[in-house]
């Protein structure tokens, strides 16, 4: 009898989680971002909230879990009910933090569902309106020349800006006097200023400055020029030979969000980046949605791993690691 009584239990649950799911959504839906308002993934987070909310019919709002280089939020995630109600905007972030933290709260591969990518924002090189380079072989020479006081900021360790500048300290074959600032508004406050020398970041942050004339450009770490700046050389073509770095970022749920629940968000997810609204403003900040065929649960699951195994090799020939 109590055996029949825990099936019969059991059955009901899962009818009453499908028929959640069937429903879903019934109220409002939090997205997580592990960065503070007013910087590059925020900004693309709030973009696509609002297309998916109308989708949905319920509204998706931005929680800014900032905090712990941007692992926090994905922290906060996995432990979160697995209904639907509470998901995650990331970036490479996702891809580096296994290899850059030595404790982690969560594995990237493992605790989450995968709903989809979102962009591959291009980043570009810029520098403090007065700084001396005219191009990047200027650059370059001014890094000869000037090494031990050249400086690099970035919006802390794990961060796209701090990616961005391994890379590229690496490529030119110098240390430089890196500065890692609390969020991407702080270090482009202190370019802006003029106290630090160097920073790579998305364009989705630094368009806006680079066409107002705030801050000298050198390139952009794509393979093509981006449409929003298409007097900005590649980096590649401005001599650094096949330098390519891009930000790409997913949508994830906690694992064992339903199925159905995590389809209905990708069908949004993906008629967001179709909305014109979207796509005007993914322009304007020198970027564009990935195809629909991307904007997917499998392309977001397979990016992730080969991104993790891109960059591990990386980090560890760095030494740079977090606690």
């Amino acid at each position: 009898m109590r055996k029949w009584l825990l099936a019969a239990a059991g059955i009901l649950a899962l009818g009453i989680t499908g028929a959640s799911a069937q429903n879903y959504p019934t109220r409002t839906i939090t997205m997580m971002i592990p960065f503070a308002a007013g910087g590059p993934t925020d900004t693309v987070g709030r973009l696509i909230a609002e297309s998916m909310s109308k989708n949905l019919g319920q509204q998706v709002i931005i929680e800014n879990a900032a905090g712990a280089g941007g692992t926090r939020a994905p922290g906060l995630v996995a432990k979160a009910a697995p209904d639907g109600y509470t998901i995650l905007l990331h970036h490479i972030g996702m891809s580096t933090a296994p290899t850059l933290y030595r404790k982690l709260a969560y594995n990237p591969l493992t605790d989450f569902e995968f709903i989809g990518l979102v962009t591959d924002a291009p980043m570009s090189l810029i520098a403090r309106p007065n700084f001396e380079a005219k191009d990047l072989k200027g650059v370059l020479e001014y890094i000869a020349k000037n090494k031990e006081k050249t400086s690099y900021a970035n919006a802390g360790i794990g961060s796209a800006s701090h990616l961005c500048g391994m890379l590229f300290q690496a490529a030119v074959k110098q240390q430089l006097n890196t500065v890692n600032y609390n969020g991407t508004g702080p270090a482009m406050n202190d370019i802006l200023g003029g106290h630090v020398d160097l920073m790579c970041d998305q364009t989705t942050n630094t368009t806006g400055q680079i066409k107002g004339g705030k801050v000298k450009a050198y390139g952009v770490t794509t393979k093509t020029r981006v449409k929003n700046l298409p007097n900005l050389p590649t980096l590649d073509e401005a001599g650094l030979k096949g330098f390519e770095v891009a930000v790409w970022h997913g949508v994830y749920a906690p694992k064992g969000t339903p199925k159905e629940v995590v389809a209905r968000l990708t069908q949004a997810l993906q008629a967001a980046l179709k909305d014109p609204k979207v796509v005007g403003a993914f322009a304007d900040l020198g970027t564009e949605p990935v195809p629909q065929n991307q904007a997917t649960g499998a392309a977001l699951q397979a990016k992730l791993k080969s991104e993790i195994e891109k960059w591990r090799p990386l980090i560890q020939a760095a030494g740079v690691y977090a606690d």
